[in-house]
């Protein structure tokens, strides 16, 4: 797929019938170079009987899953969003020290933002789409001047997102959008404060730069048998 992950598309069983070929593939995603089994129980499916298309191809829930946990693995949700990699606005000291006093005792530095997931994200699949649930945390660094970081905060977080799904050029792609998310504060270097006042800039930074560069990951696709 990438320098991440892999995939097993071999062939477990293949049956030959008059009105169908009806052929089974392993379907498992691998982080790259591992190929230890998924801490998953693959479970049997069948495609609905039709016959108004010359093929069905199906993706279990057990894919995604695979595929969810090679990505975490590999650490694909771990994401560090700096002062460089910002598009729409600098994020600094001076940002958040309007809601948090103690933050507004440094002088006007950038912050970065380190995000992860701390469990393998949870997939619920629908038809055409898929939903990730993602529990994680995000720690907030300011940047001081001899490039060193000091701690400023750390938020427990909850993500819910859903992936559209469509096929394209011989390969699965998707597209995410951002659901829900929840916050909660996990540790703090400077003092207590009302999680709700910093909702609104935290998500706004997480749709302005996490979900484009997912998205632009998701539209390289996975490859089809």
């Amino acid at each position: 797929i990438d320098n991440l992950a892999e995939i097993d598309y071999s062939v477990n069983s293949l049956e030959v019938s008059r009105p169908y070929i009806d052929l089974d593939l392993k379907g498992i995603v691998y982080p790259a170079g591992n190929y230890t089994g998924p801490p998953y129980v693959a479970a049997p499916f069948t495609i609905p009987d039709q016959s108004d298309s010359m093929l069905y191809l199906a993706f279990s829930e057990y894919f995604f899953q695979t595929s969810s946990f090679a990505y975490y693995s590999a650490g694909a949700f771990n994401i560090t969003v700096t002062e460089e990699t910002c598009s729409y606005f600098n994020i600094s000291t001076e940002t958040f020290g309007s809601i948090i006093p103690e933050v507004a005792k440094y002088s006007v530095t950038p912050v970065m933002l380190k995000l992860m997931a701390t469990e393998t994200p949870l997939i619920s699949l629908q038809q055409d789409s898929f939903t990730l649930h993602i529990q994680g945390s995000l720690e907030v660094l300011a940047v001081l001047p001899d490039s060193t970081t000091q701690s400023l905060f750390t938020m427990n977080t909850a993500a819910n997102a859903s992936i559209a799904l469509n096929i394209f050029d011989q390969k699965l792609m998707g597209s995410l959008c951002l659901n829900r998310l929840q916050f909660s504060l996990a540790h703090s270097n400077v003092g207590f404060f009302e999680v709700s006042l910093l909702e609104n800039i935290l998500s706004y930074i997480l749709q302005a730069e996490v979900i484009p560069t997912a998205n632009a990951k998701l539209s390289r696709g996975f490859p089809l048998p």
